[in-house]
């Protein structure tokens, strides 16, 4: 699970195809600004599984960002 903090919003709790997806979206609405690591990888898909692995933020422009980390839920 991942623990993800958006603008205005308080904490969300995402499994990792809902967090992917969530990023999908985020990038496609901001290809003509995307992070220098993202500029080669053509397909929005492959975008979001990267970040999604390699990061744990994404500038969304005006000062607003979107934040994620991995959690471990106990039974």
């Amino acid at each position: 699970m991942y623990v993800v903090l958006e603008p205005d919003q308080g904490e969300v709790l995402l499994t990792p195809s809902e967090l992917l997806a969530k990023l999908e979206a985020c990038l496609g609405q901001q290809q003509d600004d995307l992070p220098y690591d993202l500029r080669s990888i053509v397909e929005i898909p492959a975008q979001a599984a990267h970040l999604m692995e390699t990061g744990c933020e994404l500038d969304l422009g005006n000062g607003r960002f979107i934040h994620w980390y991995a959690v471990r839920l106990e039974k």
